[in-house]
């Protein structure tokens, strides 16, 4: 059953092929016959109900420095011509993004767009995952600096991040007597205009951050993600190393308890992080984790998530 696949992306040239998600999920699907396009969300239109794209044919290849071929620029009507779209570009989870979900939106009916825009738009990583506060760690959604202050005197160590943040960016911990509180309060006050997202600190990130992949909301893979010394954030972006790993009980009842939900709205292929016990992220956007998970010896993801992907397009067609 081949597919027109469009893959909405940042420049495909310039990623990063030996961590990139989307580039093993374009590898697999190039495997299964699939036809590969891509453009980048800036090429969108529409028209009435129709989305246009200024799309390139592509085909990828597992090499460094020459990882893709791109054929020529065409104009195509998304939901008349992509039989799966992948809505792979990386955050900021900005109004940029936020319109591309609207526009994909109307054309889902026509299209299986993956993740479902509609939830993308509804579950922001850091706001999804305040559905299930008995899996969390303390946490306050706000920017009130009265809040915060009262947060920090009950909890003590704390880390603030930004609501709509990615990558570890601007992730800072507060120790309960840090004279640089003020100053990081007033830096986040003119910097954000959004909330901010204030946590418990917890000390067993120094063992490793979680990443856990689910696909259709069954548990595909995970790897364990441990912080560069000296560094809070175990991103591996920001030099976090990749550990294997195993599931912890824990940790198959937080998958168990997210896995319905998840699948119940569409989205198909989902990272979450959880440290020490403790769900702290649900990623829709665009997450990442297949590349580290196959190359440490476990399963490719991208095989199970395009699994997924042909049993919902088949379902659709009958």
């Amino acid at each position: 059953m081949p597919l027109r696949v469009a893959v909405q992306m940042d420049p495909i040239e310039r990623i990063n092929i030996a961590g990139d998600s989307t580039f093993a999920l374009m590898l697999e699907a190039q495997a299964r016959g699939h036809e590969l396009a891509v453009y980048t969300p800036d090429r969108l239109s529409q028209i009435g109900r129709d989305v246009f794209a200024a799309v390139r044919p592509a085909t990828v290849r597992d090499v460094v420095g020459d990882h893709v071929s791109l054929g020529e620029e065409t104009r195509v009507a998304l939901g008349e011509e992509a039989d799966v779209i992948l809505l792979r570009q990386d955050p900021p989870f900005d109004m940029a993004y936020v319109t591309t979900t609207y526009m994909l939106e109307r054309i889902r009916d026509r299209s299986l767009v993956v993740n479902d825009p509609t939830s993308v738009r509804d579950a922001p990583e850091k706001v999804l995952v305040l559905d299930f506060p008995h899996l969390m760690p303390p946490t306050v959604i706000t920017r009130d600096v009265a809040e915060i202050a009262a947060f920090r005197a009950e909890h003590g160590d704390i880390v603030v991040k930004p609501l709509y943040g990615n990558g570890g960016a601007a992730v800072f911990r507060l120790t309960s007597d840090d004279l640089n509180y003020g100053s990081l309060i007033d830096f986040f006050s003119t910097t954000f205009r959004e909330p901010w997202v204030v946590q418990k600190f917890l000390p067993a990130v120094s063992r490793g951050d979680k990443r856990i992949l689910l696909v259709d909301g069954v548990f595909a893979g995970a790897v364990n993600r441990v912080p560069a010394p000296g560094d809070l954030r175990s991103n591996m972006v920001r030099g976090g190393a990749a550990q294997t790993t195993e599931l912890t009980p824990r940790e198959r009842e937080i998958c168990e308890t997210l896995g319905p939900e998840l699948k119940a709205r569409g989205l198909i292929f989902v990272g979450i992080d959880v440290i020490d016990g403790n769900l702290t992220e649900i990623n829709v956007t665009s997450p990442t984790g297949i590349r580290a998970i196959k190359r440490l010896g476990g399963p490719d993801v991208a095989v199970a998530t395009w699994d997924a992907i042909e049993a919902r397009v088949a379902q659709r067609r009958t």
